[in-house]
């Protein structure tokens, strides 16, 4: 699906959290565009809104295009504390597609580096990562540098049908060793969890990463009345597969307590929820 690259300069650019983020122990996140390429159908930012800084056009065409915040560095070399603990990124991939060639999360990084905040999160699915390594090898000897990088499933025919425009599992897995190889902190972080068998994704968690294994089911009405939910693109795949199961409260409950089981049997840690994202906080 071809996609549109848009710039405009942004007021702020990290912002207090509150809510998940915050009980997760999270100072501020940081965003560096508006929409996201990858455009995954269970994506939860399009149901935020405004709430989600996002504009009309952003959640009615979800993937179609980004809109890059071309003073963000700037920015950000303003705003930067040391006590701070930062998420990148909650509402978009800071290694998204339309990165490779818009190119701003280098400037980003050396933002960072010139004045680190006490832990740096950096959220992604997008191997495109591995090109800021020199950057991110810098980085993680200025602050507690993590990288939670997203696995949704074990099954390739599932990522293709949920998230057609990312890459494939066994290239996510690749990525997280190269960045675990170079003593850097990783964790793979299971969410939304897409039918898979748990056991083998967790097992996978483990060999490839070297932090917490993270979870987290789809976002249902029914648990969650309120604020950002899955995608309805994504339930109506899952009824359309006959994977109703995975966005039953009580299923995913079991799948939890399935994955929770493995890695204790692997000695590592494993969270879900704000308490799971909480262990990427910790300084």
């Amino acid at each position: 699906m071809p996609f549109q690259i848009y710039e405009a300069d942004a007021k702020s650019i990290l912002s207090p959290v509150s809510g998940f983020l915050a009980q997760a122990g999270f100072t501020h996140s940081l965003t560096p565009a508006r929409n996201c390429t990858f455009g995954c159908s269970y994506c939860y930012v399009p149901t935020m809104r405004v709430h989600g800084g996002l504009r009309k056009e952003d959640w009615e065409h979800w993937g179609a295009f980004t809109t890059f915040k071309t003073n963000a560095a700037q920015l950000l070399r303003r705003a930067l504390k040391p006590d701070q603990v930062i998420y990148c990124s909650p509402l978009t991939d800071p290694y998204q597609p339309a990165e490779a060639t818009r190119r701003l999360m280098p400037a980003i990084l050396e933002a960072v580096i010139a004045a680190p905040p006490k832990v740096f999160v950096i959220q992604t699915r997008g191997p495109l990562i591995l090109r800021d390594l020199d950057l991110l090898i810098a980085l993680k000897a200025r602050t507690r540098l993590r990288v939670s990088f997203s696995v949704t499933t074990n099954r390739d025919d599932v990522r293709r049908i949920f998230e057609p425009h990312c890459v494939s599992i066994e290239e996510r897995w690749r990525t997280l060793r190269s960045l675990s190889d170079v003593g850097i902190e990783t964790s793979a972080t299971l969410a939304p969890i897409l039918p898979c068998d748990p056991e083998i994704l967790v097992d996978k968690a483990a060999a490839f990463s070297n932090g917490p294994v993270i979870a987290d089911p789809f976002h249902v009405r029914s648990e969650k009345p309120s604020g950002a939910t899955t995608r309805s693109v994504a339930a109506a795949i899952c009824a359309r597969h006959g994977w109703e199961e995975w966005l039953e409260p009580e299923f995913q409950r079991e799948v939890l307590a399935c994955m929770r089981s493995k890695a204790v049997t692997l000695r590592r840690h494993f969270g879900h929820g704000p308490a799971g994202f909480g262990l990427l906080a910790l300084s």
